[in-house]
């Protein structure tokens, strides 16, 4: 089933890679000083087959796949001869060996990936514990503590508002409840409940008081462990977060 479930994304996505090959068909080959044309208007369907295609597009990069691990030629017939009633090109006995070597080869670099990250990080933690301001506990949770509260602390069952940003170890933000280097007005913060976020938070918040600004520095294993969090958090990944406690509801 996991399988067949993958070769049904596989064949999906060629749609996207055809949009965009037609979309760069449009544009000209050398780029100049005169402004580009309007791109032509899709159609609602086109449109909608896009949005499929991007979607799947993602599905499948979340999957740890990239350009270069399929044959876009080889899917795009797929998908023509499925659409013209065609009969398969190859066995299923070929297909499914074939979608057992591609899933092997998934895990073979999530695994590579995974190392890397998990090595990565364990020294990135290593130099920050050095730096003055860094505390770190039990768990190996790092936290340092930008602005100071006098409010309640929440517990485990407690819902809170917080504003926060989430970055990698390399710089890239990848979520947050604001844009910019601080909260706006017209930011929106976030509620949930304490018990219900990665470990590293549900620990920093039963430690942090209503009106605290802390960074904190979260292995992976506190974190989305060697599982990832779609295409942004990759396996193993250490997380910075800069949380402001704004309430507890």
């Amino acid at each position: 089933m996991r399988i067949q479930t993958f070769a049904i994304a596989c064949t999906v996505a060629a749609v996207s890679t055809i949009s965009v090959y037609a979309q760069d068909a449009a544009k000209p080959a050398v780029e100049t000083a005169k402004p580009k044309p309007a791109a032509p208007a899709m159609t609602p369907k086109q449109k909608a087959s896009y949005g499929i295609g991007m979607n799947v597009g993602r599905s499948i990069k979340q999957q740890g796949l990239g350009s270069d691990d399929l044959d876009v030629n080889a899917v795009a017939r797929g998908i023509f001869d499925a659409l013209a009633g065609k009969e398969p090109a190859l066995s299923q006995a070929e297909l499914s060996a074939a979608f057992a070597e591609l899933q092997r080869m998934i895990e073979s670099k999530k695994a590579a990936v995974t190392a890397e990250n998990a090595e990565g990080g364990k020294k990135f933690l290593v130099a920050n514990a050095k730096k003055p301001g860094i505390k770190t506990t039990k768990t190996g949770l790092q936290y340092e503590i930008i602005r100071s509260g006098n409010g309640p602390t929440p517990t485990k069952s407690d819902t809170v508002t917080t504003h926060y940003k989430g970055q990698l170890i390399n710089g890239d933000i990848f979520d947050g409840s604001y844009r910019g280097k601080a909260p706006t007005p017209a930011d929106e913060p976030i509620s949930f409940p304490v018990g219900g976020v990665i470990a590293g938070w549900t620990e920093a918040l039963q430690m942090m008081k209503v009106g605290d600004k802390w960074r904190l520095f979260i292995p992976s294993e506190l974190a989305y462990g060697e599982r990832g969090a779609g295409a942004d958090i990759g396996p193993g990944a250490t997380l910075i977060f800069e949380i402001e406690l704004i309430a507890i509801k």
